[in-house]
């Protein structure tokens, strides 16, 4: 009922725990059987190891919070040899998500990602949490071009890129990527944003800048989901403030093929479970057959 098929794999449901709020999976499994998901986005891998941001690092907010960690993570070299065997062995579909400070440091990482078991890989062109990577990559199509065409060329597995929702023009981004040679396409990334310590007259964060994210995000994240599935013709899959499977349902009708589950796994570390068994559930009640039917049904 929940199976979804894409770039040849096979998905049990929807549902992935995005990038940097699942870790590789080793503490949540330790709640649930983490084999239940549709798949999980691994921590935001760089080349080489990242002790991350300095300071403030999460900050709530009204309707969500704000990061900074700034891609704290072990490398690509000791993922591939520490933490990918126990993801694999989770029989989920594993996306690695990767990042980079330059179209140099991306052609490298994706190339080592690319001969390993990975599965998919998530080329992030859109953190706001650091002052170099990402950011630079999912402001301006022309640059979005660049990174995309030269990772295609070393990779050969499914290729995904997750864009930012401070691009200058959403929808021509998505398009670039694709026509780069993007297999799918995931939005979207946090906010840029900032918080002020009103008692120390300074920003909470040292970088500044942070990523927003949360349900305060989701009406914004759903009508790019929506503008951009119409778009291209390459899967979607849509990111942004989903808590419930209500949120999940609306952001499939609006075209996404999968989701991803992020920021709710801190509020409830059963998020994703409960998504799941609610979608099962609502597509009992509405007498549908498959998830596919509901699909870009908007």
């Amino acid at each position: 009922m929940l199976e979804v098929t894409l770039w040849g794999k096979k998905f049990k449901n929807p549902v992935i725990a995005a990038s940097g709020t699942f870790g590789f999976g080793r503490e949540y499994n330790e709640l649930y059987d983490v084999s239940i998901l549709g798949g999980i986005a691994t921590k935001g891998l760089t080349l080489k190891k990242r002790e991350g941001n300095e300071g403030e690092r999460c900050y709530e907010t009204a309707c969500g919070m704000l990061n900074s960690v700034g891609l704290q993570n072990p490398g690509i070299d000791y993922f591939i040899e520490n933490e990918l065997p126990f993801m694999k062995s989770l029989n989920t579909v594993v996306i690695a998500n990767l990042s980079g400070g330059s179209i140099e440091e991306y052609v490298k990482g994706a190339e080592k990602l690319d001969k390993s078991d990975v599965d998919i890989i998530e080329l992030n062109i859109s953190c706001p949490n650091v002052k170099e990577g990402g950011m630079n990559f999912g402001i301006k199509s022309k640059v979005a071009r660049e990174v995309v065409r030269e990772v295609r060329k070393v990779v050969k597995k499914p290729l995904i890129v997750k864009l930012s929702p401070n691009a200058e023009d959403i929808v021509d981004m998505a398009v670039s990527c694709v026509e780069e040679g993007a297999d799918g396409i995931s939005l979207v990334n946090t906010f840029k944003a900032m918080a002020i310590d009103i008692y120390k007259r300074k920003p909470v964060f040292k970088n500044v800048f942070a990523g927003l994210s949360g349900p305060s995000i989701k009406p914004i994240a759903l009508r790019m989901v929506y503008e951009v599935s119409k778009a291209v013709d390459v899967p979607v899959i849509g990111i942004g403030g989903i808590k419930d499977y209500k949120d999940a349902i609306e952001f499939m009708m609006a075209g996404a093929s999968l989701v991803q589950v992020g920021t709710a796994n801190f509020i409830n570390l059963f998020a994703c479970i409960e998504i799941i068994k609610g979608m099962e559930n609502f597509l009992k009640e509405q007498g549908t057959n498959s998830i596919e039917e509901i699909i870009g049904i908007v």
